[in-house]
């Protein structure tokens, strides 16, 4: 089966963004059905769809991250392909427009899975990514929301694909959250913990607090659930659960199984999500 699933972030969201960002995220699972429906590789769809959201100034990735404490963008994003095992990360880069992008050039790449900084940065301009000025990132919500000091928010966006060969993969891409230290990493830029792909488990992506999802190795943790004999929507269920009853944290995930069934589940307010399947009729809006 043909499969994209793809998240917006968990947790609260302004009444009057709620309509548009779940317009956003079935346009951003269109994209990437695009690419499969064309015979396109499902790594190439998640980056496609998530892509898409790294654009959108409703979305704490790419364009409207969130701000470190110092008042500038540090942004992370991790691509894996589960036919391979090949992983592609990057961390704390600034005035890269499409981070999910770079992070597939380290996977091409081939020589780490996880580079940070102006190291990464480098590597976007090796490879002809789009590049831009660190403060054109900054959108005047996210410049407010850090001089009001409010409480850290999360939105990160991702998405997961299984293709006609049925290969799995899986992508996320984030601002982080408002108020953290510079060089601060959190689990979209962490293999296991945010991103994971595997053809033989399943493919997930994790949105909320980063430091818990990286502590509890949340996706890994849900596709364990699936080798198990969980269904997607029950392993999704569980591994949030278990993330809540043992560190007290809410949050959200993506999930497709080897067969292309769909998982979402969130412990938080809202996160929109959206999905598509060549079983089902449609992009499937969730909320």
């Amino acid at each position: 089966m043909t499969a994209i699933a793809v998240h917006g972030g968990a947790g609260a969201e302004a009444p009057g963004e709620r309509d548009a960002r779940r317009a956003s995220v079935a346009r951003a699972a269109e994209e990437g059905w695009a690419v499969l429906v064309a015979g396109g590789h499902a790594l190439d769809a998640v980056i496609a769809a998530v892509a898409v959201l790294e654009d959108d100034p409703l979305f704490n990735a790419g364009l409207g991250s969130v701000l470190t404490v110092d008042g500038v963008v540090e942004m992370d994003a991790s691509v894996m392909t589960g036919d391979t095992l090949e992983a592609g990360a990057v961390g704390a880069v600034t005035g890269v427009c499409s981070p999910v992008r770079l992070a597939r050039a380290i996977l091409v790449e081939g020589r780490e899975v996880l580079l940070v900084g102006e190291p990464a940065q480098q590597l976007a301009r090796r490879h002809g990514l789009a590049t831009c000025a660190p403060e054109a990132l900054i959108t005047e919500e996210a410049r407010r929301r850090w001089q009001e000091r409010r409480a850290p928010g999360g939105e990160t966006v991702g998405a997961v694909a299984r293709d006609a060969a049925g290969h799995l993969a899986a992508a996320t891409s984030t601002g982080g959250v408002t108020g953290k230290r510079r060089g601060r990493l959190g689990d979209s830029a962490v293999i296991g913990a945010g991103t994971y792909a595997d053809d033989a488990l399943g493919a997930g992506s994790a949105t909320g607090p980063g430091e818990a999802i990286i502590r509890l190795c949340l996706v890994r943790s849900a596709l364990d659930l699936l080798a198990r004999g969980a269904d997607a929507p029950r392993a999704a269920a569980e591994s949030l659960a278990t993330l809540q009853g043992r560190l007290g944290a809410a949050a959200g995930i993506v999930l497709l199984d080897p067969r292309g069934d769909v998982g979402v589940a969130h412990t938080t307010a809202s996160m929109p999500a959206a999905y598509r399947r060549s079983s089902t009729a449609g992009t499937v809006v969730l909320d």
